[in-house]
């Protein structure tokens, strides 16, 4: 979510140095140039420290050596496919030392799949190294399991045993389920509150949840934690600084995953995630940054940032990054019920218009030129359409997708950080679903700290005009404290977009149970997050049905 505005040149767009070709704008040949040298540069820099394929040569720390629990940070699972799930662990049992407290050595770590939770019945197990250079992390991708299952995963090195993590498989490909729960949660500034949100969706009835992005926040966060108000001096020093390098993000993931909840809700349900701005840097544009850094100081960063977020999350080599660059989206189905295309509105998009400011949308924002996606993943989205067999066809992306009108002028202001600042970019996509025919089209969106449900219109400007499906927003789990049901724009954004059928500003996540008829949308909310231990209640439930796109109260 923009926090800050940003002062730029109104006629220039940043190309991303990795699909300089496939872009859409116009060509700038000599920077183009420039920003694929130095994307070389700084891939060249963030790959002469990892190891060698295969490399097996450097000494394996003894594990009865580590005098503590290694697990701190806990486990996770994530990316479900008919015969194969992600497993995620990072050693560290010192988890706000730099290296986490075991320095240069790879430690061996073993891993267990099973059918119960006691570990009677073991499918599978294996062993993995955690490499320094991956901040000791351990991704396993598992394979060869039962579609549909559901299992029970562990790790374990020398002494120490992990907790016991909870993950399940998608159903077979051409499988026709009959139903899915998920979970959409995004947002979740450590220092802004606690993460009550993720305690209540750890005890939900959940096939797999969605985190949208901003799971963590580069700010400093201060002794006392922020908003949590620990006594002084409980956080170090280290914290209370924008993160920058490799070693500041690894870090800033310790201490988000420090926290209980956050541990219990990855151990409790398989995650898909894809980041935002924040696990970088607020409303960065491809290369271009919040600050006017020089491109090439800025892909740096973004390599850091980007390899740690793969180190510290459930994800396969597919999406490790080269350097600055990481393929992030990607495609998942759920037997033929859902199929969903999780998009990265962030790595490939022009430089937002306007100074990023709220603005009347104008030539600059309206240039057909300009993109949300990059021209590869458009291509991609909407082919994948094409081909879908899928009753649901999921979007799980970013930014507010749907027109978001800020005041009840006949010229409305909009955010350009969103699609409304990349509304050529937008009719492409709309158009390309209604050339594939995605007849249950429904978009899952964070970024905004509020909980919105709109439906998707073929004119938004035109309340009679067909709608194509719906959009819901899952507000934050901490970010913004507390936040308050009806915040004090409600009335005039409501006035303003018709098509917006609900909103609220309180903290905590949508839930969606798709059917082959019908889905339904419960927005689940709490009270406050800047004190432990607020209920959850569900604000409002809507459905809408298979065939007959549009939201109804339920």
């Amino acid at each position: 979510m923009a926090l800050t505005c940003r002062h730029r040149p109104p006629s220039e767009h940043a190309f991303s140095p990795h699909d300089a070709v496939l872009r859409i704008a116009a060509p700038h040949i000599a920077r183009r140039r420039f920003l694929t040298v130095t994307a070389a540069a700084a891939a060249l820099a963030f790959t002469t420290n990892l190891p060698a394929r295969g490399a097996v040569a450097a000494p394996v720390r003894g594990a009865a050596r580590i005098p503590t629990d290694p697990f701190t940070l806990g486990v996770a699972s994530g990316d479900p496919l008919p015969d194969s799930v992600v497993l995620w662990t990072r050693l560290a049992p010192e988890p706000f030392e730099t290296d986490g407290g075991l320095g240069e050595q790879r430690v061996l770590v073993q891993w267990e799949v099973a059918m119960d939770e006691l570990f009677a019945i073991v499918v599978q197990r294996g062993t993995a190294l955690a490499y320094p250079e991956y901040g000791h992390s351990v991704h396993v991708d598992v394979k060869g399991l039962d579609p549909g299952s559901s299992y029970y995963y562990r790790f374990r090195t020398g002494p120490w045993i992990s907790p016991t993590g909870r993950t399940r498989t998608a159903p077979a490909k051409g499988a026709g389920t009959t139903r899915l729960k998920l979970a959409a949660v995004a947002c979740q500034a450590y220092q802004d509150g606690y993460y009550t949100v993720h305690r209540h969706l750890a005890r939900e009835d959940i096939d797999v949840v969605f985190h949208l992005g901003d799971y963590l926040y580069e700010y400093a966060v201060d002794s006392a934690g922020g908003a949590r108000q620990y006594a002084a001096g409980t956080l170090p020093d280290v914290f209370n600084r924008e993160t920058m390098t490799l070693a500041d993000y690894r870090m800033r993931y310790a201490l988000y995953k420090s926290d209980p909840d956050l541990r219990a809700v990855h151990a409790a349900h398989p995650f898909v995630v894809a980041w935002d701005d924040h696990e970088t840097e607020n409303n960065y544009a491809d290369d271009t940054s919040e600050n006017a850094e020089p491109p090439e100081q800025f892909l740096l960063r973004r390599a850091a940032a980007y390899r740690a977020y793969w180190e510290n999350q459930p994800l396969r080599a597919a999406q490790r990054p080269q350097g600055p660059d990481a393929r992030l989206y990607r495609r998942l189905q759920w037997g033929t019920l859902a199929q969903f295309d999780i998009l990265d509105t962030r790595q490939y998009r022009s430089d937002q218009a306007y100074g990023d400011r709220p603005h009347v949308p104008g030539p600059e924002s309206d240039d057909p030129a300009r993109t949300m996606t990059g021209a590869a993943q458009e291509r991609w989205l909407i082919d994948g359409w094409k081909a879908s067999t899928a009753v649901w066809n999921v979007m799980p992306q970013q930014v507010c997708f749907s027109q978001r009108k800020f005041d009840l002028n006949a010229q409305a202001k909009v955010s350009m950080d969103a699609w409304d600042g990349y509304r050529a970019s937008r009719n492409r996509i709309v158009a390309g679903a209604k050339a594939a025919g995605v007849d249950n089209w429904m978009v899952l969106t964070g970024d905004v700290h509020v909980g919105y449900a709109f439906d998707i219109k073929d004119d938004f400007d035109d309340p009679q005009s067909r709608t194509l499906g719906t959009e819901l927003t899952c507000t934050s789990v901490a970010s913004g404290r507390d936040g308050v049901e009806k915040p004090a724009n409600w009335d005039i954004y409501m006035q303003a977009n018709p098509h917006l059928k609900f909103y609220n500003g309180q903290r905590g996540y949508v839930r969606v149970e798709l059917g082959r008829q019908t889905a339904r949308a419960d927005f689940r909310t709490v009270s406050a997050v800047t004190s432990p231990g607020a209920p959850i209640t569900t604000a409002a439930s809507f459905v809408t049905e298979a065939g007959s796109p549009g939201l109804k109260s339920a």
